[in-house]
């Protein structure tokens, strides 16, 4: 179905800006609907920092050692700052690229790469200094717990990123970010707003820590904290072995592998995944304008899916035909096929959905069972 909208020349006059794209319907009618509240320009708010060029310092100068954190495109996400894989520089590099170290509070948005990410510093994540992905917005006038969440809302990303421009690599130039109208709706209500993603922070810190301590507490009782391996410069495997797995790739015969099986087995008897689980795989559900959502392998995050339900829901006739697919409280969600192989969430919703074909269910003949295999 063919899409299109009309600008006049006074609006690409102001806007400087005549290609299609800066006019999609859809961005036109979040800029239109958040205009018609009383807004502010995020410029008239505070301040931008630019990142650093991007010769300013060496991916070879890290320092793992160093208590002063590189925080990298890759981890600003929506909200808040990625812990999974934090790099550190050296004190040197710190002190000469002080002008770049972020505060408590401040506001970090991807320029470059994943556009339109915004994420908030926290004292964790201080000190620290931020690469030229990224550039930093200093609130002075408003919360900035609030801007967060309205900017990463619906609206908030469709107006921010109706500014991206470029070709073969998109971009978001400062300039054009300080146009982006912010909704100023009383200091009660963003205070509010602010608060509640304070309070989500804290529960999300919480989180972590309780899935750090779960990890390392499973690690301890099946004495895998305790384990080494050197790696062999090649392997081999008997023609018995292959004829009783009936595998012949290289893969299976991982020694690495191997060796953590048989430690896990001199400690702990073993049993196929079917003694305690049904295993359950079904084709691709029917595509449909209404029903419940579809679980894909992109919605798997670190736990539990996330961001589902805006796009894929399946067809209506097809669940009532697969009433096992539809998942329960405390399902597996196993990455069977695909580039992440093994990614495993559990289904903490009591919300209806399916999943993908990309996606084995495991569903627990105990429930309890079901952290246990998610952490293992």
């Amino acid at each position: 179905m063919a899409v299109w909208s009309e600008a006049t020349t006074t609006e690409i006059l102001a806007t400087r800006r005549i290609d299609a794209e800066f006019s999609q319907p859809k961005y036109l009618e979040a800029e239109r609907k958040t205009r018609s509240c009383k807004v502010e320009n995020l410029g008239n708010l505070g301040v931008f920092v630019p990142g650093p060029f991007g010769s300013a310092f060496r991916v070879s100068n890290y320092d793992f050692q160093s208590p002063y954190r590189y925080i990298r495109g890759q981890d600003v996400k929506p909200f808040f700052i990625l812990e999974d894989d934090s790099r550190f520089i050296p004190q040197s590099d710190f002190i000469r690229l002080q002008h770049y170290a972020v505060k408590k509070d401040d506001l970090m948005i991807s320029v470059v790469g994943t556009l339109g990410n915004v994420a908030v510093c926290t004292e964790r994540e201080t000190p620290a200094m931020f690469s030229c992905k990224s550039t930093i917005f200093r609130s002075e006038k408003v919360d900035p717990y609030y801007l967060l969440g309205y900017l990463n809302s619906h609206f908030g990303q469709l107006c921010l990123l109706r500014r991206q421009r470029g070709a073969i690599q998109m971009g978001l130039n400062i300039e054009d970010l300080r146009s982006i109208p912010i909704p100023r709706i009383g200091e009660l209500e963003e205070g509010r707003i602010a608060e509640n993603i304070r309070n989500a922070h804290d529960e999300l810190i919480s989180s972590r820590e309780s899935y750090k301590s779960a990890q390392q507490l499973l690690e301890s009782e099946l004495g895998l904290d305790k384990l080494s391996f050197q790696k062999p410069m090649g392997y081999t495997a008997w023609l018995s072995e292959l004829e009783l797995s009936r595998r012949a790739d290289a893969d299976f015969f991982n020694p690495e592998l191997r060796h953590y099986q048989c430690e896990l087995e001199k400690h702990h008897q073993l049993k196929p995944l079917p003694n305690y689980a049904n295993v359950l795989k079904f084709s691709n559900p029917p595509y449909a304008i209404e029903g419940i959502p579809i679980i894909t392998q992109k919605h798997l995050g670190k736990n539990a899916p996330d961001n589902y339900g805006d796009e894929l829901v399946a067809q209506d006739c097809w669940v009532k035909s697969n009433p096992l697919a539809v998942l329960r409280r405390n399902d597996l969600l196993y990455y069977s096929v695909g580039a992440y192989l093994g990614k495993t969430n559990l289904w903490l919703s009591d919300n209806q959905a399916v999943h993908a074909s990309f996606i084995t269910m495991l569903r627990c003949y105990d429930e309890a069972d079901a952290g246990f295999f998610k952490y293992y």
